[in-house]
């Protein structure tokens, strides 16, 4: 079916769509089209490199307490 379009027949489709669309409606289509599959790019080589690293085991990290006696509580004594 695409084989009998030919190229006058898609430069006409192309006249039809700026006709009805106009010409900047084009550019901004295109230039989110161009975005989006940048994005989409970007995304794909940061998930590529991102299973490529080496899984390191992590080690829990393991919060060591110790008490310490406060010496500024002050006791009080009655005096009598």
């Amino acid at each position: 079916m695409l084989s009998n379009i030919g190229v006058p027949g898609l430069v006409i489709i192309l006249l039809i769509i700026v006709v009805l669309f106009g010409g900047k409606r084009i550019a901004e289509v295109a230039k989110g089209l161009g975005t989006g599959v940048k994005n989409f790019k970007d995304a794909v080589k940061e998930d590529e490199k991102v299973q490529s690293e080496p899984v390191l085991e992590e080690k829990p990290m393991v919060k060591k307490t110790t008490a310490k006696k406060s010496s500024s509580v002050k006791t009080k004594t009655a005096s009598k």
